[in-house]
């Protein structure tokens, strides 16, 4: 399983999530978004909705047809969409992402050190590639880790 660590250092995570999500749609799969922030969730799913070409098709958890949403936002990690791959927005690191086949997890600076104790916690662990990831100043994505 993959988990990626994305740090936001000049987009907000709900910049970052209809990107990772859009890739995620583009490889067949489908997603799972967990927040326990609900101001951030509300931003998330306004973003996923900009666009009359480029929208992003989700719902929120708990309405009754979880199962059917390509993209599901959740307070949670219980994927009712069948997602295989799950993006903690807001920083927060839960085990039950280890579940899926990927995770990405989203972090900013109130949220770095325990980034990094994550990034420790999981290192030597079987069957865990781990990835880290810096936005540059122009907005590209680089590998740096």
């Amino acid at each position: 399983m993959k988990v990626d660590f994305y740090q936001l250092s000049r987009d907000p995570a709900d910049k970052v999530v209809p990107l990772l999500a859009r890739n995620t749609l583009k490889a067949g799969e489908r997603l799972l978004v967990v927040s326990a922030d609900d101001e951030l969730t509300g931003k998330i799913s306004a973003r996923l909705w900009e666009g009359a070409e480029s929208f992003l098709a989700h719902g929120l958890s708990g309405g009754p047809h979880d199962a059917r949403q390509p993209i599901l936002l959740a307070d949670g990690p219980q994927p009712a969409n069948g997602a295989r791959f799950v993006i903690m927005a807001d920083g927060v690191w839960q085990e039950a992402a280890l579940g899926f086949d990927r995770a990405f997890l989203l972090f900013d600076g109130s949220t770095i050190d325990d980034a990094r104790a994550t990034w420790r916690a999981l290192d030597g662990r079987e069957g865990i590639e781990r990835r880290y990831w810096r936005q540059d100043d122009a907005g590209k994505w680089e590998q740096a880790a």
